[in-house]
């Protein structure tokens, strides 16, 4: 008998958790339809177009997702607008970017409030409320995002020149300056999740012919230097009862495992995906976070009393693929499917299973219902199901 692919284990799997393909093929579908509806003219991704606390705006973090997404999906015309509108955004802040440098580098203090921030209005601009907005990590993914898409589809990578050298210039001179993590907490540490996000950006650009030779060899210099300090600083040394050791920190000097930490495996790279540390990596976030395959982002959190996060679940699920676990990785995509609501909407989170259910009602009357839809789910959504070969290549 022959042998079957990937992509039918995958829906081999998908139909015993009792997912059809006519569900996954809406699911597709509708994620694209989203993303693309929402997206506005000049091509900025918002990140949710309804949510009170996320309305108006959009983060490099969950563009550079949402928009590989897209990629993937096959989707070059809309992707392109969105770099575009990036590229056009940073190559405004030239001049702010070479004065936080030229302060940072007279050795005067650099104030939080001065730095670019970690997300933008729709016109390009700094929010008019307050924020946590200082966040490198960012910038590494739009890098890698802008970069992986050009590869894969031959798009010529010169037309958002300016913008990745401004961010570019950005990151590499504050990578090392602690900042607020993917989760806009904790500014006074140095997250793991960041650096990996900073290692695929330097890695990618170091790489990508684009930049000229100066910026090109610091690059390649800073992609090892983050991966170095990664190794060095931000993996537990275990205890004599954990099961699970060393895996990466979600801090230095934190042994705590935040799902975040995922990204440095795949889709960044900083570590091997055969390595040890990145096997214990997983089985430490699968231990710890996720509950029949719904992921929580860390153990302490308290937002929407700590519920589980389709985008994560997606996330694990990518690792799980890539590492060629597809009977794994499709478990973790059904439960996402599961979640998204009879119209097809995928929100940020779930309360099914809270960690800290004594807490979601404070969120509910700061903000209202969890963000629905979250871009950033559709778009994750759209890479797990080209990893397991779901994704029809007629797009």
């Amino acid at each position: 008998m022959k042998a079957m692919n990937p992509a039918q284990v995958a829906l081999q799997e998908l139909q015993n958790h009792g997912v059809s393909k006519q569900r996954i093929d809406f699911l597709i579908a509708h994620s694209h339809s989203v993303i693309t509806t929402f997206q506005e003219p000049n091509g900025a991704l918002p990140a949710s177009p309804t949510f009170s606390a996320y309305k108006g705006y959009a983060w490099l973090r969950d563009g550079a997702f949402t928009s590989e997404g897209l990629s993937r999906f096959g989707d070059v015309v809309n992707v392109n607008r969105y770099h575009d509108w990036v590229s056009g955004v940073l190559t405004a802040r030239r001049g702010q970017v070479d004065e936080l440098i030229a302060k940072n580098r007279r050795g005067e203090e650099v104030p939080v409030s001065e730095m670019l921030p970690t997300r933008f209005t729709f016109e390009g601009m700094d929010g008019s409320d307050p924020w946590w907005d200082f966040q490198t990590d960012g910038y590494g993914m739009w890098i890698w995002a802008a970069t992986t898409h050009a590869t894969r589809h031959g798009v010529d990578l010169a037309k958002w020149r300016t913008g990745l050298e401004v961010a570019f210039d950005f990151a590499a001179e504050f990578w090392e300056r602690n900042c607020y993590d993917w989760w806009e907490e904790h500014i006074d540490q140095t997250h793991g999740s960041t650096l990996g996000a900073l290692f695929a950006g330097f890695e990618a650009i170091g790489n990508g012919g684009v930049l000229d030779t100066a910026r090109s060899a610091r690059a390649q210099e800073l992609a090892k230097a983050v991966q170095t300090y990664l190794l060095e600083n931000a993996v537990t040394t275990g205890r004599a009862t954990d099961p699970i050791a060393p895996h990466l920190a979600k801090w230095v000097g934190n042994p705590a495992v935040d799902a975040s930490l995922a990204a440095c495996i795949t889709p960044f790279h900083a570590i091997s995906g055969e390595s040890e540390l990145a096997v214990n990596t997983i089985d430490a976030i699968e231990r710890d976070l996720s509950f029949n395959f719904g992921v929580h982002r860390f153990a302490a959190d308290v937002f929407f009393g700590g519920g589980q996060w389709l985008l994560l679940s997606c996330l694990v699920g990518w690792n799980k693929a890539a590492a060629g676990d597809i009977k794994g990785a499709a478990a973790y995509f059904a439960w996402v499917t599961q979640q998204a609501l009879e119209n097809g909407d995928m929100p940020e989170q779930v309360p099914g299973h809270l960690l800290h259910a004594d807490h979601q009602q404070r969120w509910i009357d700061k903000w209202g219902t969890v963000a629905t839809p979250l871009l950033w789910s559709h778009g994750m959504f759209l890479i797990l199901a080209d990893e397991l070969g779901l994704i029809s290549k007629e797009n």
